[in-house]
């Protein structure tokens, strides 16, 4: 087999993992690498239709990496560790516990059922929390009202 070529965001993602090493030799036997980036960032767990739906109302330089499990409709959002604050109580929204690890596949692949709708770009950049907020709160809201609702 032909050597695999590295991929930024893979780089990156592993480079927020205590050891970046293990985590491209579990991703180069096809597993899943437990990434915990404490003080990296945060994953904000949703349904994933919902966070479909959301993409559309977040503007593409305030987006950053979206993991999903289409199999069980979940999505994990990766975002700032300040997030928890500004996303408390919105509904569909779930901060996990900084430290929590994540089931991460490399950006380029889908490993048993995970892979990347919104691919780590290497760069680092993370969802904006606000934009993440209000895709979920009140944009959805409104969209979800019925054509007449304003008069």
């Amino acid at each position: 087999m032909a050597p695999r070529t590295r991929n930024p965001g893979s780089d990156w993602l592993a480079s927020c993992a205590s050891d970046p090493v293990q985590v491209h030799r579990t991703w180069a036997t096809d597993g899943l690498a437990l990434i915990r980036a404490e003080r990296r960032w945060v994953a904000v767990e949703a349904d994933l239709m919902r966070s479909v739906h959301a993409l559309q109302h977040i503007a593409p330089d305030r987006l950053g990496p979206l993991l999903v499990r289409p199999g069980e409709d979940l999505a994990w959002w990766l975002a700032p560790p300040h997030a928890e604050a500004l996303l408390a109580g919105i509904p569909g929204l779930r901060v996990r516990p900084e430290g929590q690890p994540l089931r991460c596949p490399p950006a380029e692949r889908y490993i048993d059922g995970l892979g990347w709708l919104e691919k780590p770009d290497g760069a680092g950049r993370l969802t904006d929390p606000a934009e993440l907020g209000a895709a979920f709160g009140v944009r959805a809201a409104c969209s979800r009202l019925p054509a007449g609702a304003f008069g």
